[in-house]
């Protein structure tokens, strides 16, 4: 049963430097190679646990948005790793080129989507599943068709996000398999207000226990890779009104365990040296995101400690801040293999 009366916690603003936390270490592979050929490593390394039907959710993004996942490096995962498989979406709470499923449908032509089928989940209907232990809900609904596949890849792009800080895996699940009407409804909107009037810790708390409800229903086959690059402090649902890159491209990281891989990508934000992380950390405190991190940990979907293993130096076990030291503080943004960018390719 929810909790009647449900309380926030009130910790959304306080980031909690790893050795300051507590419990078991779950593992977090990383790479710097930003390409096809390093997100087909990271798959290999966790992609095992998937069988059967497999599902592939990932933001396929605005029309024209610069920022997602290209599409040649998910091309190529697909072609080699995951013929088979499935990329699943949903329609959009607001309204916009993913508003309605034709709609839809034309938007993900226009963004390349072209080489492997598209499920838009919610386009026949809705299922309701379970929230264990949540305090928002007993259930949270989903895209009906999202319970005929047997196991899911949640393939990430982190960035920022306007109402929940980050979006790492957490967000990629939690809002984006809840169905356009009624789940995405449930996690923003209190009845009778604003159609966003839901907003810090509860919000962060609502998305979670969203997320939780479907990867209770997918476990153990379930694995999360995140790719840091063309990290704005927008989401990729806001498209080409994205605010500009100036976070530096980190990497790619793999796990099974969702906590794990959401806190790790935050811990390198955070040791960016000469301050590369700062416009990320202001988006993520001021919207009280770091409750994202701490309600996984209390509803018991992973760990917050983690072993970081750089497979770019023999298995290495390496710190947040090992990782991302030799990223210079004059970066700048290189768009060379973005969508809208001089090496379009669908």
């Amino acid at each position: 049963m929810s909790v009647k009366n449900p309380v926030p916690g009130t910790d959304g603003k306080k980031y909690v430097p790893f050795d300051q936390r507590t419990g078991e270490s779950s593992v977090v592979f990383f790479t710097r190679d930003l390409s096809e050929k390093g997100m087909k490593k990271m798959f290999d390394r966790v992609g095992g646990v998937l069988k059967g039907k497999v599902a592939v959710k990932l933001h396929t993004g605005e029309a024209e948005g610069p920022n997602i996942i290209p599409r040649p490096w998910v091309k190529e995962l697909f072609e080699s790793r995951l013929p088979d498989a499935t990329i699943i979406e949903t329609n959009t709470y607001y309204e916009g080129s993913r508003y309605t499923t034709e709609a839809h449908r034309k938007t993900l032509e226009i963004n390349g989507w072209t080489f492997c089928p598209v499920d838009i989940t919610d386009e026949f209907g809705v299922a309701a599943l379970p929230v264990k232990g949540g305090k928002w809900f007993d259930e949270i609904h989903v895209g009906k068709t999202m319970l005929n596949y047997d196991s899911l890849l949640t393939l990430t792009h982190f960035k920022g996000h306007v109402r929940g800080g980050f979006g790492g895996s957490n967000k990629n699940i939690g809002i984006g398999c809840a169905d356009g009407r009624i789940g995405k409804k449930e996690i923003h909107t209190t009845p009778g207000e604003g159609m966003w009037s839901i907003g810090d810790e509860e919000f962060m708390e609502r998305m979670t226990e969203s997320t939780k409800a479907t990867t209770d229903f997918f476990a153990p086959h379930v694995c999360y890779i995140n790719t840091m690059r063309n990290m704005s402090v927008s989401c990729d649902c806001e498209g080409p009104e994205a605010e500009p890159v100036v976070t530096p491209d980190i990497g790619i990281l793999a796990s099974l365990d969702i906590l794990a891989v959401d806190n790790a990508c935050v811990d390198l934000i955070y040791s960016l040296p000469g301050g590369g992380g700062k416009a990320m950390i202001e988006r993520m405190i001021s919207r009280h995101s770091m409750r994202q991190l701490s309600y996984m940990k209390e509803l018991g979907m992973g760990n917050d400690r983690y072993t970081l293993i750089d497979i770019d130096n023999s298995d290495a076990v390496i710190t947040a801040a090992e990782a991302v030291k030799d990223i210079a503080p004059e970066w700048k943004p290189d768009r060379y293999n973005t969508f809208w960018g001089r090496n379009r390719n669908k």
